[in-house]
């Protein structure tokens, strides 16, 4: 059941896939006992920790992003799933075959402030430690002031930087950029990197993995080159001298208002929505001007628009006409007319969306409204808001 030991770890056993099944099973069920035991019984016959954590918990993490976005979860099951896995990554942690000695040097784990899915970042620390390194897990959401100060104290080998959010990657890329000039070298990981890796290379990481396992595999390689103590954030990204991004992300609550109002103004049920209705319908709006200014900061028109269609899906799911999110785009554009990267951005999610409409369903929905558009925010309040930890399986 253990599996053959690959080049730099366990190789996945086959064994694992049948108590993912069971994992599953429990945790669908809101049955934390029954989860831990499955877990513990795999390992007592023989499972590697590593793929207990990797091949089981982190499997069965990703199939409940996934029913959660098919909406056959709600978002209190997908909290109450999550923090069972979580516990049973404990668990597997406290299992005496997990247990070992420092070999190597020490890796800090942190998730970068404003990161609160912290279940792939404590992965990829219980990975590191069973490869024996020496590791300090800091958890989710780690201010960036706090991070230098413990690498100053500690002085690890790297830092591995987690972040499942888009919207984290300004702050994540200070946080590369300060942890550099500290002279600790950063390995970055997570869904908001991008499934190639395309933001890390982007903000200056020194290295990138896609999972836990090719992190602990590139770490085991051998240290990361130094970091270039001069670097700045500038460097990477001169197409920010345009000030589009700062000026979008500093106006961000007045674009809202004005999006929200012009909604209204099209639509004057919207006065009736009770207080709750008008907060999500904001918070939902001030989210989808998140994203517009994280896609300016990278300069990649194609991240916003991968979000939108994204949440068309997390709508169609719920039966909610998202193509209807055009009439607020167009509100926006309107309202950034001056501002030429921002227009374009908008127009090639506005082509995107219209696009993935035309399709067969299309046919029966109604035409793209303002109304539409309210009903969409107000139906899909928290599909923006708290998105779950989907890649908890596959990012560092």
């Amino acid at each position: 059941m253990t599996g053959e030991p690959g080049p730099h770890g366990p190789s996945r056993p086959h064994g694992a896939s049948a108590a993912a099944g069971a994992l599953w099973e429990a945790v669908i069920g809101l049955d934390e006992h029954a989860a831990i035991t499955t877990v513990m019984r795999a390992m007592d016959a023989g499972l590697h920790a590593e793929s207990a954590l990797l091949d089981v918990i982190a499997k069965t993490q990703a199939r409940v992003g996934e029913e959660w976005a098919a909406n056959r979860l709600t978002v209190a099951q997908e909290h109450a799933a999550t923090a069972i896995n979580e516990r049973a990554v404990a668990a597997v942690a406290r299992h005496p075959s997990a247990r070992t000695t420092p070999t190597r040097g020490k890796i800090t784990v942190a998730c970068v402030d404003g990161e609160w899915h912290g279940l792939p970042a404590r992965l990829l620390a219980e990975v590191l430690r069973l490869r024996g390194w020496c590791v300090d897990y800091l958890g989710p959401q780690v201010p960036t002031p706090r991070l230098v100060a413990h690498l100053h104290r500690t002085g690890p080998d790297a830092v591995a930087l987690s972040s499942s959010i888009a919207t984290r990657l300004p702050t994540a890329h200070a946080t590369i950029t300060a942890c550099q000039a500290a002279g600790t070298p950063v390995l970055v990981g997570g869904a908001a990197f991008g499934p190639d890796g395309r933001y890390a290379r982007l903000l200056g990481a020194d290295a990138w993995a896609a999972d836990a396992r090719s992190a602990a595999d590139h770490l085991a390689l051998g240290p990361l080159p130094h970091p270039h103590a001069a670097h700045q954030p500038i460097d990477d990204l001169p197409h920010l001298a345009d000030q589009e991004y700062t000026l979008v992300a500093r106006t961000r609550p007045r674009l809202v208002r004005t999006v929200f109002a012009g909604l209204q103004d099209a639509h004057p049920a919207m006065r009736d929505y009770s207080d709750l209705q008008r907060e999500h319908t904001a918070e939902d709006l001030s989210h989808i001007v998140e994203f517009l200014g994280v896609a300016l900061y990278t300069g990649d028109a194609d991240l916003f628009s991968g979000f939108l269609l994204w949440t068309a899906g997390v709508l169609d799911a719920r039966r909610v006409p998202a193509a209807s999110l055009l009439a607020a785009l167009e509100i926006l554009g309107r309202e950034l007319k001056d501002f030429p990267r921002s227009t374009a951005i908008l127009r090639q999610a506005a082509r995107r969306l219209t696009a993935a409409a035309s399709g067969p369903a299309a046919a029966s929905s109604p035409a793209s409204s303002a109304a539409d558009a309210a009903a969409v925010l107000r139906q899909g309040a928290q599909c923006l808001t708290d998105p779950p930890s989907t890649a908890a399986g596959t990012s560092v």
